[in-house]
């Protein structure tokens, strides 16, 4: 008899410990159904780095307070240079030593941030050396530059090409003055090499006025356009959708709170898709950078070192 009372009383606390075990599991799943993890709404926010002074590594210790994740979605290594090499007439990738350093350093430098979601991105800028993206002689030779910029892409594992068309010097070295087909050949080139990767304008030089040649336009070659001027609103002059556009440019520390709030808050307002920061150093810059955070996401921005 005893032995029968055991086995009810045992097999009564197992049914019990069933429906309790339920009942904690439809909890739960109530529970993460009703309160699934945020998701980060709103603009693309960028952020250039210049790695002759600072670490790539600061774009990824930002994330929004409410837990929506990081702040920044592309972060850009500023900056590789276009050279000329005047014995072959040609352009040629040029890596200073801190550009190298980061690229030659990728598991480290690079990979924690695609980690967290963040897009890399190599900048190309002139260097004085009289070669540019709107200058070169033919399509075979915008084509060849082309695909030293795809193979670093592919080589480092990055995601993609920002072009700063400065301190070229057009004519130097005896290189020709900005023509015509030069940029559509090399950004036409750079995307059929690259379909999936990033390429992005900074709005400024011979090259951004030269988008259109021979009956194609390459303003939808672009993911992204933006505005050079720090501090300023300024909308491209791209054949772009306004996802796409950066009309504000921020130098975070130099640009005033006040005035990034103001841009973050129009761009919002206005409908564009993109937000522009620079020069992003080591320093905890979560007041700048909630400055406008608050605007584009609606929450504070929280610096982890």
């Amino acid at each position: 008899m005893l032995t029968r009372v055991r086995s009810r009383m045992q097999a009564a606390a197992v049914a019990l410990s069933t429906v309790a075990a339920l009942a904690l599991g439809a909890t739960a799943t109530t529970h993460a159904t009703a309160a699934p993890a945020l998701a980060k709404e709103g603009p693309t926010s960028v952020a250039y780095v210049e790695v002759n002074n600072n670490s790539m590594l600061n774009v990824g210790k930002y994330t929004l307070a409410d837990g929506s994740g990081a702040v920044f979605d592309v972060a850009v290594i500023f900056a590789a240079n276009i050279n000329y090499d005047t014995g072959t007439k040609t352009a040629q990738l040029y890596f200073n030593e801190n550009v190298q350093r980061v690229l030659d350093n990728a598991a480290t430098q690079i990979r924690p941030l695609q980690q967290k979601g963040i897009k890399v991105v190599l900048s190309v800028l002139g260097n004085h050396q009289g070669a540019g993206f709107a200058n070169f002689p033919s399509q075979p030779a915008a084509s060849a530059f082309a695909k030293q910029l795809s193979d670093t892409v592919t080589r480092y594992g990055l995601d993609g090409i920002d072009f700063d068309d400065e301190y070229a010097e057009y004519g130097k070295n005896g290189t020709g003055q900005p023509n015509a087909s030069s940029f559509v050949h090399l950004v036409t080139a750079l995307r059929a090499n690259m379909p999936n990767k990033i390429i992005s304008l900074y709005n400024i030089g011979p090259a951004a006025s030269r988008l259109s040649y021979g009956g194609v336009d390459i303003s939808s070659k672009f993911d992204y356009a933006w505005n050079p001027y720090y501090g300023s609103w300024q909308v491209p002059g791209i054949g772009l959708p306004k996802s796409k556009l950066s009309p504000a440019a921020v130098e975070i520390g130099r640009t005033s709170q006040s005035t990034v709030t103001t841009l973050a808050r129009r761009t919002v307002s206005e409908g564009y898709g993109v937000f522009l920061t620079y020069n992003l150093n080591g320093a905890d810059r979560s007041a700048d950078i909630s400055a406008f955070t608050r605007e584009l996401y609606g929450s504070a921005a929280v610096y982890t070192p």
